[in-house]
């Protein structure tokens, strides 16, 4: 199984949305890193812009 690699960057956001963003993330009990990829990634397959999954095969045991 593949690992899931992370990259790091900054972001600039001005401290009215990173408030909105912080009170959002406390709401539905994430972290605000954690609510940021999950924006990210909701904005990414709304748009179709995610790729697709691979599917797995079933392992023949």
């Amino acid at each position: 199984m593949a690992e899931k690699s992370t990259k790091s960057f900054v972001l600039r956001v001005d401290a009215e949305t990173m408030n909105a963003i912080e009170a959002w993330a406390a709401d539905e009990f994430r972290s605000t890193n954690g609510q940021l990829q999950w924006i990210i990634t909701e904005a990414l397959r709304k748009a179709k812009r995610l790729p697709k999954k691979k599917r797995q095969e079933p392992n023949p045991d």
